[in-house]
């Protein structure tokens, strides 16, 4: 068995650049309502919409902030939300590409489809089960934010047993205290 990791998902992983810079600090003092030049993850999640008239899934927000806040001072400096908002943007354009029906939520078979074409071979079993984890509202689908936590999570997992799959089989054999260090060492 072939074992990819999403490796075309990392390939397609939203990069900086093209924004108009007095646009984004525009946007970026909106955000940063108590203007001290960075922004909380509590401004972010106030100040992002995810389309569906609720509010951003804050886990989300958090696993956004860590992957872009590069100083580990908890909030996201300009610099560091020029990355984050090239980041969403990108996300938004992936997502609405999968969101076939136009819902603002992708179902089962659409976010297959999105992880399919990022590299990724998993059962339909595991559909199901993705689908249970990342729908916060019930109805069998996955909103825009509980998307992007979704990929997320996928890939950073994906990475941790990458570096155990030395081989590149698709299978790992370790002991429990490993596996624990494996998840326990996981940043999210």
């Amino acid at each position: 068995m072939s074992y990819n990791y999403g490796q075309q998902y990392q390939q397609r992983a939203p990069a900086p650049g093209g924004i108009d810079p007095n646009y984004l600090m525009g946007i970026f003092q909106r955000i940063d309502k108590d203007r001290s030049g960075s922004i909380s993850a509590v401004e972010l999640g106030q100040a992002l919409s995810n389309g569906t008239w609720t509010p951003f899934n804050p886990e989300t927000v958090r696993l956004m902030i860590g992957m872009f806040d590069r100083d580990n001072s908890g909030t996201i400096n300009f610099q560091e939300f020029s990355s984050l908002w090239k980041y969403v943007t990108d996300w938004q354009g992936c997502f609405r590409g999968y969101d076939r029906d136009n819902s603002g939520s992708i179902d089962k078979n659409e976010l297959k489809t999105a992880l399919t074409s990022f590299g990724y071979r998993l059962s339909d079993r595991f559909y199901d089960i993705l689908v249970k984890k990342f729908d916060r509202l019930g109805r069998g689908t996955v909103a825009f934010d509980d998307f992007i936590q979704c990929c997320i999570v996928l890939q950073t997992l994906s990475q941790s047993f990458q570096a155990y799959d030395t081989d590149r089989d698709g299978w790992i054999q370790i002991g429990y205290e490993q596996f624990l260090t494996l998840v326990f060492s996981i940043k999210s």
